[in-house]
């Protein structure tokens, strides 16, 4: 009898919990009928919260960290890295039972509540953030809330417009908190990157409708997860399937590898060993995620058009090789912005991947194919950090000089430097093996992955993970994602 009290009290707990985010009859809280522009308002107000943090986030770093500034900084992202990438897919699942509003308003929440403790307690603040990679799976429930409201044929387009916020908001939020950090300090900074993320967690709840159908879900809000739904490496069990397949996997690997470590750390290299001031950290963003834009639009669809996938994805990682030794060898600041338009042409490459992937697969294995791609990306954004971290130690590049205001050149490096930047030419040699495995990809392949008892799955979630919309959209973040703010 005790048992079946406690069922029925968990029961009433979980329908309450439901009434509070949809109204009976299932008709969805906020305003008007869900749409793009909701998904939109919260990506743009989180990413600019977070892209204001950039000057005060490095300061505080190097003065919390000041003997391995680098090593805690790879350690603290690639922790948050690794817990987003085993999140991500209990998450997707359990919004598929219990709706997307819900975990919007979790995913921001815990991803932003790091940010005033940036100046009550950096220790506090540092532990937060990477312990809040179990919900910084915001674009995750943000991609299932625009795959419920969207047609197949319009959605590659509302994914755009939301990576192009997400550019957006990084693009212009840097720049402001530079501004205001050395007009007013830090502390206003932090106030204000505050208020934004509160107000996006107040937007979510008064405005964000609910956008998956209460015909859509399971008859139960008890409705069981499987472990296939929420087991993180289930795609990448299925790499070695299919020759083509693995060639793609190995080269998604080898090339993202050192690209997730370098977002991670690349800013604070400029501001500490390069010397660049806040706001030239600031415009820098600014210029490269401008130059990206354009290189995955105008640029992309050109070679696409003229020289084929293939070409374009072997294009892409030697304009990545160039951008990467370019970084590692250089102690200027002027090479610093040459590699960075160099770095803008190098994110053509995953776009393309997806898109050879896209064409050779048959449409029921799209998703199977697509699925393992965006798993190595993930599994990268929390070994990268920790892998870069690591080197930059190994090189004791932390002894370089520290953060100063003005620019440091090479003559201010140790007599023993020769190499400014080991992580960068070490994955400059990594992206190297991935051009090698690339050339023997061909242009033309059907791809075949069907393992016994698959089941191409329709939920939103999942078909941010797995959908091809999906995964070639996030290829198109221009400079950072979640993990690497």
């Amino acid at each position: 009898m005790t048992c079946k009290k406690k069922k029925k009290r968990l029961n009433r707990s979980i329908l309450l919990a439901k009434k509070i985010i949809i109204k009976d009859g299932g008709n969805a809280q906020g305003i008007g009928e869900p749409s793009v522009y909701h998904a939109v308002v919260v990506i743009f107000l989180e990413f600019f919260a977070w892209g204001l943090l950039t000057t005060p986030m490095l300061t505080v770093l190097h003065q919390t960290f000041p003997q391995h500034t680098f090593l805690m900084n790879g350690l603290i992202q690639g922790v948050k890295g690794l817990l987003s990438f085993l999140s991500a897919p209990l998450i997707g699942a359990l919004s598929d039972v219990w709706g997307r509003k819900s975990f919007l308003l979790l995913t921001v929440f815990f991803t932003c509540a790091p940010i005033p403790l940036m100046k009550i307690s950096p220790w506090w603040y540092f532990a937060v953030i990477s312990m809040s990679g179990v919900f910084a799976v915001t674009f995750s429930v943000i991609f299932a809330y625009v795959a419920d409201i969207t047609q197949e044929h319009e959605r590659s387009t509302a994914y755009g417009l939301v990576s192009a916020t997400f550019a957006a908001s990084l693009v212009t939020s840097p720049a402001i908190g530079a501004y205001l950090s050395q007009a007013y300090g830090d502390t206003l900074v932090v106030v204000l990157a505050t208020a934004v993320a509160l107000l996006d967690v107040c937007f979510i709840l008064v405005a964000v409708p609910e956008s998956l159908p209460e015909k859509m879900r399971p008859a139960s809000w008890g409705a069981p997860i499987s472990w296939e739904q929420a087991d993180p490496f289930a795609s990448l069990c299925k790499v070695g399937q299919d020759s083509t397949v693995l060639l793609i996997c190995i080269t998604v690997f080898l090339s993202y590898l050192p690209e997730a470590g370098q977002y991670s750390s690349f800013f604070l290299y400029l501001r500490q060993v390069i010397g660049f001031t806040s706001e030239t950290v600031a415009a820098f963003i600014a210029v490269v995620g401008i130059l990206s834009i354009l290189a995955q639009t105008v640029v992309l669809g050109v070679l696409m058009r003229s020289i084929g996938n293939k070409n374009t994805i072997l294009l892409g990682l030697g304009f990545q090789i160039l951008q990467l030794a370019w970084y590692g060898f250089g102690s200027q600041p002027w090479m610093m912005w040459a590699a960075g338009a160099v770095a803008a042409m190098s994110s053509i490459t995953f776009p393309a991947i997806s898109a050879i992937v896209s064409r050779n697969a048959d449409p029921d294995q799209q998703g199977v194919v697509q699925g393992m791609i965006t798993g190595i990306r993930g599994l990268c954004n929390g070994l990268g950090p920790a892998l870069y971290g690591f080197v930059f130690y190994l090189f004791h590049v932390e002894k370089a000089p520290t953060c100063t205001a003005h620019p440091v050149f090479p003559s201010s490096f140790p007599q023993s430097t020769i190499i400014p930047g080991p992580p960068f030419l070490f994955g400059a040699c990594s992206v190297l093996l991935s051009l090698l495995v690339a050339l023997f990809i061909p242009e033309h392949s059907g791809l075949s992955l069907r393992p016994a008892g698959y089941k191409k799955h329709s939920n939103g979630a999942q078909s941010q993970g797995h959908s091809p919309q999906a995964a070639s959209m996030e290829g198109k973040e221009p400079l950072l994602e979640d993990s690497s703010v």
